[in-house]
């Protein structure tokens, strides 16, 4: 018993840390937004193995010790089989617009990575139907020991590359495939231990290599003549590849007058999980060389205030801590996330940098950018947000699936209330037309400016525009006339357009730069206006400002939109659609339909065997479980990520939290519903209860809690969201065990569909619950799941 559970417990360690590692293969080899696709066809493996129990269930019983190890050690080889055959498959995520063969090339990703997680649910849904009476401790390793491989990988990938961190997890898979073969006598032994001498010795390299897209900033910029890796650096927070280019030099520049006289200094390109190009200048003779810094259109709040300090949020490479000292700033605080960047600027190519980040009027802070503000007591003159993503990703939809707390209405609430009086909030973002992000980033700015209690907002913004970035400014109090001067003569000089300032006459909107109509500035007045709600509806994107609740602020989505630009995306209009959110809905409908191929279909053809005493009660029961547990899960995935400051972290943290203590929920499942019972209180009932009660409190709670703890440290925050996940898992952990076993007790033949069922539905909603945040936000989900339950205790009596 003690070999089964240990078992248990190592081969869902191994399936959930598969499952993290491919989030970081997919967001290295395609994008991020792919994250959604693995929790979705894991949980597509765990129903479909429901479904294949059933069906050889007799066959499978008699052999259950062979039927456990033989799962085990195909999860092992597969992770690493399935691993290299996607790597070969030829999907091209932005092609999905126009091309339908990428639908084909994205199923066959999605049924390639389904193959390990089956074999991994085999044993957990094995060792459910064949050790009935272990259902609870079998339950509860499977979740703890899940919980507990969302942990490890996260800190194994601070140490191993991606491809030793793959190894490490097969050999978890057939370790535990060997423990299961000693109880048998040692009869099923060989194989597992020649397996692991495989992979001991090493997988070669190349073939664990991992192919990054044509489409994406590195592999372009390799193919320039000369250009050459100087180093690698990977962590959980993203893969560093600095690149060199000396025969055709990066001279990244945005948003540089066409007026200006200087030519940038040669770079190093820095790309970040192969895209989101940033780079370090080369300072040779004092910043006072860089004379293109005065040239782009975020030099303007400069001009606007007397030497300031200055915050620069999204330090990376340090392009914009150059910007603030060429412009006269007396002191830089730069915040930056990801401490080998932070590590490239000021060791291993601090000579080439000019030793920016040991100056001493720069200080460089590790830190998210919403934490490091919110525990700050300063107050800054300048609060400067750069171009965070490159112009690439920024254009081609990448970023539709993208939660940035970066740009929300509380964000900038937050960073006004950090301004000295007369101070500047400017935001950087590259020129889209027709206009999406732009508009969306004043209409956030004026929304924040009437929560701080501002009348009159359209005293406070300005906005110029180069022919590739635009900057807004948000004051700390209103604008001038001298101020109002500066700007028109700054555009006037390096032939900037201005897209608003107070009072700004239509006819100076459009003079250098010319599009076919003023469209930002039409818009930025049309959202200071009364009938803003109006002209929001009316607008053919998304520009509704983002919020904590709803951070999408990269979404500018419209369903009734599709057609026009479906009929016009073979001459252009493909780079209107977003297909990061086509790709989740494609994933979606592929989950539902895989699902039902590989679940619904092979249940329903043994229905007329269906076991007594169950029924659509019985199985919605356990359907329903699969989605609300799912869309609280997914839920607070998301809403987490503000507070531990990246996703894979979120992932992490809260599926360990929520699977652990759903597992210890599990364990006492039994003596919880007999002590429960006893008072005559209906066990589901009164963990649904539970479960509504504090989901609810949460709804309320979270987001102040958020805003007072968003600045402690990492093992303060980790430990934070332990315990408010605690005694909501726990509950969550009840309503399924409790069934199980019920099931198990009356139609003991009914347990693998129940598995099924329930798997089904898990998959469905992992997409599911995303496409609902994105529309209509996490506290929507919320009250989804609660209703779920409600219906699931409703279907228990």
């Amino acid at each position: 018993m003690r070999s089964l559970l240990t078992a248990t417990l190592l081969v869902s360690a191994a399936a959930i840390g598969y499952e993290i590692v491919l989030m970081r293969v997919l967001s290295i080899v395609q994008w991020h937004h792919f994250a959604y696709m693995i929790i979705s066809l894991a949980l597509l493996g765990y129903g479909a193995s429901g479904t294949f129990i059933a069906l050889f269930r007799r066959w499978l019983e008699q052999r259950f010790e062979l039927a456990f190890a033989a799962s085990a050690l195909a999860f092992g080889v597969a992770m690493v089989a399935c691993f290299i055959v996607a790597q070969r498959v030829p999907f091209n995520a932005l092609e999905i617009v126009w091309n339908p063969l990428q639908f084909a090339h994205l199923a066959v990703i999605y049924l390639v990575f389904f193959v390990p997680f089956f074999f991994a649910a085999c044993c957990i849904g094995l060792a459910f139907t064949c050790r009935p009476m272990l259902i609870g401790r079998i339950y509860f390793f499977d979740l703890f020991g899940a919980g507990l491989g969302a942990m490890l990988i996260i800190a194994a990938l601070f140490w191993l590359s991606i491809q030793n961190a793959l190894i490490l997890l097969a050999g978890l898979a057939v370790g535990a495939s060997l423990l299961v073969g000693l109880t048998s006598r040692g009869r099923l032994t060989a194989v597992p231990l020649a397996t692991l001498l495989a992979l001991a010795i090493g997988v070669p390299q190349d073939w664990l290599g991992m192919r990054i897209s044509p489409y994406k900033g590195l592999h372009q910029a390799l193919q320039v003549v000369d250009a050459r890796v100087l180093e690698v650096s990977s962590s959980p927070l993203g893969l560093l590849t600095v690149v060199d280019s000396p025969t055709v030099p990066f001279r990244h520049a945005p948003g540089l007058s066409f007026n200006t006289r200087f030519v940038p200094p040669e770079q190093l390109g820095v790309f970040t999980d192969g895209d989101d190009m940033s780079v370090i200048t080369r300072v040779e003779d004092g910043v006072s060389e860089l004379g293109y810094f005065g040239d782009a259109t975020a030099t303007l709040p400069f001009l606007l205030l007397e030497r300031p300090r200055v915050l620069v949020l999204g330090a990376g490479s340090g392009y914009d801590v150059l910007l603030a000292l060429y412009n006269g700033a007396r002191r830089v605080d730069a915040v930056e996330l990801n401490p080998e960047m932070t590590k490239l600027v000021r060791d291993t190519h601090a000579d080439y940098a000019g030793r920016l980040y040991d100056r001493p009027d720069v200080e460089i802070h590790t830190a998210e950018a919403r934490g490091y503000v919110a525990r700050s007591d300063e107050r800054y003159d300048l609060i400067h947000i750069g171009l965070l993503d490159s112009f690439a990703v920024s254009g081609s939809g990448v970023q539709a699936l993208g939660e940035s707390y970066l740009y929300t209405v509380e964000a900038l609430e937050d960073y006004l209330r950090h301004l000295s009086p007369g101070g500047m909030l400017a935001v950087t973002r590259w020129l889209k037309l027709p206009p999406r992000d732009n508009l969306k980033l004043a209409a956030t700015a004026i929304q924040a400016l009437r929560h701080s209690g501002v009348v009159d907002p359209a005293l406070r913004i300005a906005m110029i525009r180069s022919w590739n970035t635009c900057t807004l400014l948000v004051k700390n109090g209103p604008f001038t006339d001298a101020d109002v001067a500066t700007i028109r003569e700054f555009a006037r000089s390096r032939s900037f357009d201005t897209a608003y300032y107070p009072s700004m006459p239509a006819g100076e909107a459009n003079r250098f730069n010319l599009l076919e109509r003023p469209y930002l500035f039409d818009g930025i007045v049309a959202l200071l206006g009364e009938r803003a709600a109006e002209f929001t509806a009316r607008y053919k994107f998304d520009i509704e400002p983002a919020t904590d609740d709803r951070p999408y602020f990269f979404h500018f989505f419209k369903w009734r939109v599709l057609p026009e630009v479906m009929a016009i995306r073979h001459q252009g209009g493909a780079g209107l659609i977003e297909w990061g959110y086509l790709v989740l809905i494609a994933t979606l409908v592929q989950a539902a339909l895989v699902g039902a191929v590989l679940i619904l279909l092979p249940l329903a053809r043994t229905a007329h065997g269906r076991p007594r005493r169950t029924g659509w009660r019985t199985g919605g029961y356990f359907f329903v479980l699969g989605l609300a547990f799912l869309f609280v899960e997914m839920a607070f995935i998301q809403k987490f990520i503000l507070f531990l400051s990246h996703p894979l972290y979120s992932v992490a943290v809260v599926l360990a939290g929520f699977l652990m203590f759903a597992g210890l929920g599990s364990a006492i499942s039994e003596r919880w519903t007999r002590w429960i019972e006893s008072h005559r209180i209906r066990a589901v009932s009164a963990a649904a209860a539970g479960i509504g009660a504090i989901a609810l409190f949460y709804v309320v709670l979270l987001p102040l809690l958020f805003q007072v703890l968003i600045g402690a440290p990492d093992p303060v925050r980790v430990a934070v969201s332990l315990a408010l996940i605690a005694p909501l898992a726990f509950l969550m952990g009840i309503p399924f065990p409790v069934g199980l076993r019920r099931v198990a007790d009356g139609a003991p033949e009914f347990v693998p569909w129940a598995w099924g069922l329930n798997g089904f539905a898990s998959v469905v909603s992992a997409s599911l619950a995303t496409v609902l945040a994105i529309e209509f936000g996490f506290t929507v989900v919320i009250l989804l799941a609660i209703a779920l339950y409600a219906v699931a205790a409703k279907l228990f009596r």
